[in-house]
């Protein structure tokens, strides 16, 4: 187990990483070779530690250092951990620790794009999502309703910044992801290639109903979601290979990125197993 050292100054260079407030700082920290992230909650380090992440410094409240946090420390091996009173952690960090832990975590390498679309059956592609609580709850949708792989376009948002990180609960560590190299549209070219049929989810009015057999049939599909306000590119749309919109009542012509994601994942999802047999 590493050391428990009790902190006296707050401006102590190990802990600069838990009073960072700039995720692009983080993510450069060993650049060029992957940064650091944080991880909030003993939920979500659990996650991460399961997920093969590296450990290298713990951030824990006095009183969770024999209770719910003992297991974490002890997973953590030779990681030093900075502690104190809840008082003094929120003077470090500038808010009040969700259930008293923070652990600052070295990125992996992502993988490649063609690995994952060789092995991956059904993914989710996010087109230029900029929105970090969207991403968060994407990447909870496609954990839960079992999606193979996220992928997305450059300009999308790091699922690894802090409230991704937390709204996803930590399921951004056990969905494989990575960024594509190219930008839309050209990137339906490459999913196609891979044999994927592309799912624009657009507010258009030639589009096959969510519910369409055919759509479940395929045995690679990927669903392109695209961001809150503009969605997805008309370029985009127009090189996939169907348009998908949920039907909605009362005058509603959209939902939330993420909301619409859980309801076309549960959809395509159900005759899965089927494929299979």
């Amino acid at each position: 187990m590493g050391s428990i050292i009790e902190i006296q100054d707050l401006e102590l260079a190990q802990l600069q990483p838990f009073r960072c407030t700039n995720e692009i700082q983080l993510k450069r920290y060993y650049e060029p070779q992957p940064g650091i992230f944080v991880a909030e909650s003993p939920k979500v380090i659990r996650r991460a530690l399961k997920s093969g992440y590296e450990p290298l410094t713990l951030l824990c409240e006095k009183k969770y250092i024999s209770g719910q946090a003992s297991d974490i420390i002890e997973a953590c091996g030779e990681a030093s951990v900075y502690t104190a009173e809840s008082e003094v952690l929120t003077q470090l960090t500038g808010f009040r620790l969700t259930q008293g832990v923070l652990c600052v975590m070295r990125r992996k390498a992502l993988p490649d794009a063609e690995m994952l679309l060789e092995k991956a059956e059904r993914i989710v592609v996010l087109e230029d999502i900029m929105n970090q609580t969207n991403i968060g709850a994407i990447f909870r949708n496609a954990a839960a309703l079992g999606a193979d792989a996220v992928l997305l376009t450059p300009a999308s948002s790091d699922p690894l910044y802090r409230r991704s990180i937390r709204v996803s609960m930590g399921t951004v560590f056990q969905v494989p992801w990575t960024y594509l190299s190219q930008t839309p549209p050209s990137y339906i070219d490459t999913l196609k290639e891979h044999g994927f049929f592309t799912v624009a989810m657009a507010l258009r009015n030639d589009t096959l109903p969510i519910g369409d057999p055919s759509l479940s049939q395929h045995r690679r599909l990927a669903v392109i979601l695209g961001t809150e306000g503009e969605g997805l590119k008309p370029q985009t749309i127009e090189a996939c290979s169907c348009t998908v919109k949920i039907p909605m009542s009362h005058g509603v012509d959209s939902l939330n990125v993420a909301s619409a994601s859980g309801i076309v994942l549960w959809e395509l999802m159900k005759n899965r197993d089927t494929l299979s047999e």
